[in-house]
């Protein structure tokens, strides 16, 4: 009798799931929050040069980029790390990582000593990223795969909103430097708690050979033991290796492209909404307003979303968010009142990071096991060259006197692109034998009903 096939055993995995669920997307609201805390902060540098000196809005662009370039290290690093040596060390050295690297950050007194702490915060938050999508997706039960991997990457947007109604409410008083400070927290709140509560993934243990230690932990946790042979009979090669191999290497591409593509929008976005709003007209707390709407939005957006890739598929969900968040820019051209403005900006939120939410999710059950982190370390690693240029790219848009209405044009313009890059990915030959060991994991589930009943 398989462990699935016990009451005992099913309260042990909805446990274990949600221990698992509830970590990782406390993780990735710090990885959130992070990724809006820079742009929140950003108008400061450029009216005062008490803090780090002369910051104009190219050295804005830069500054914003390097934590970006650290999350590309770190993510791709991590890839073939985590299909080496397990999910669980990746993860909980993250943690510790990227929360030094943020109370570090708090104490620069320079734009060179701030910009070279972003990029060592960065490349935790990479690694967290890129393993915390295959960990999750090893351990969410067959049919729900989506819908808890929005759950978990809701985490990003909701960072992204809490970074935004803290810097509304606490800037003033505690300053910037108290901004990050708070992002340092996880050393001594998530990281304990993740030791002792996080477990290695059970399928990454089959594809390795450690049956021993697999069979060990299904019976703790109560989540049953993978096949190997689905996942062997893709490719006999691991991580990198076998991403890049023949069966692979067009999809892999194209997801790459379409990541980038997504976090162009995201980081653009995330960066400089703030800065494009003052200069619209509104007040400080009003344009930080924006801001956290825009992530509001993703996460509500991205949750619902999600349920219907459930349903019908992710790539079709995928392709109608990008075009959907491309339609809304096009309409803040419109000088609509505020309250439609606001509506308007949470749907550019779930065409933005809320589409964002949805790849990691659809990259994470794209790809089998022995490449699973290997795969989503690529879209998260080779994904941030957009998130990279998405900061260079508002501060040439804006440095270079454009219009707001043709800074939206722009980046509408990279919604449609993303909505095409994600109709051009393959869907039958290469999810074959992921999509059989779903299958198997539906089948064990459906048989062990009747048990229990009985």
């Amino acid at each position: 009798m398989t462990p699935a096939s016990t009451p005992s055993a099913d309260s042990r995995r909805l446990r274990t799931v949600t221990w698992i669920v509830a970590l990782a997307m406390v993780g990735l609201i710090f990885d959130g929050y992070d990724l809006v805390v820079y742009g929140a902060v950003v108008p400061t540098f450029l009216r005062d040069a008490s803090h780090l000196g002369t910051v104009t809005p190219a050295t804005a662009g830069l500054l914003g980029s390097y934590a970006l370039f650290g999350v590309m290290v770190g993510a791709l690093l991590s890839g073939a790390v985590g299909d080496a040596i397990g999910r669980r060390k990746v993860m909980l050295l993250s943690y510790a990582w990227f929360s030094v690297g943020m109370a570090l950050t708090a104490m620069a007194t320079t734009t060179t000593a701030f910009g070279w702490l972003r990029f060592m915060t960065g490349l935790g938050i990479g690694a967290l990223l890129a393993t915390t999508a295959a960990l999750v997706a090893e351990y969410a039960p067959a049919g729900k795969k989506n819908i808890i991997n929005a759950i978990t990457n809701g985490g990003i947007p909701l960072g992204s909103l809490l970074a935004a109604l803290l810097a509304i409410l606490l800037l003033q008083e505690i300053g910037w430097r108290g901004m990050f400070w708070i992002g340092a927290l996880p050393i001594v709140t998530l990281l304990p708690l993740a030791y002792f509560k996080m477990p290695e993934s059970i399928a990454w243990l089959v594809s390795r050979g450690r049956l021993d230690e697999a069979r060990a932990l299904s019976e703790k946790t109560g989540v049953p033991l993978p096949d190997a042979a689905p996942a062997k009979a893709a490719s006999g090669k691991v991580g990198f290796a076998g991403l890049f191999g023949r069966t692979y290497l067009f999809p892999t591409l194209v997801l790459g492209l379409m990541s980038a593509t997504g976090l162009m929008l995201v980081y653009s976005l995330n960066t400089w909404l703030p800065e494009i709003m003052l200069r619209a007209g509104f007040n400080a707390k009003g344009s930080l307003s924006f801001l956290a709407v825009l992530n509001g939005g993703s996460l509500f957006g991205g949750l619902a979303a999600s349920l219907a890739a459930d349903r019908f598929g992710p790539k079709p969900v995928v392709a109608a968010s990008f075009a959907t968040g491309a339609l809304a820019m096009v309409l803040l051209t419109l000088g609509l009142p505020l309250g439609a403005l606001l509506a308007i900006v949470a749907i550019v939120g779930l065409g933005t990071s809320g589409t964002q939410t949805m790849i990691y999710g659809f990259v994470a059950n794209y790809f089998p096991t022995q490449v699973r982190a290997a795969g989503v370390a690529w879209c998260a690693g080779f994904g941030r060259l957009g998130g990279i240029g998405g900061p260079m790219l508002g501060s040439a848009l804006i440095g270079s006197g454009l219009q707001l209405d043709s800074i939206f044009y722009v980046l509408a313009g990279l919604g449609l692109l993303g909505a095409v890059l994600t109709l051009l990915v393959p869907m039958a030959r290469a999810q074959a034998a992921a999509q059989s060991a779903r299958r198997q994991e539906g089948a064990r589930d459906q048989t062990a009903a009747p048990r229990r009943a009985a």
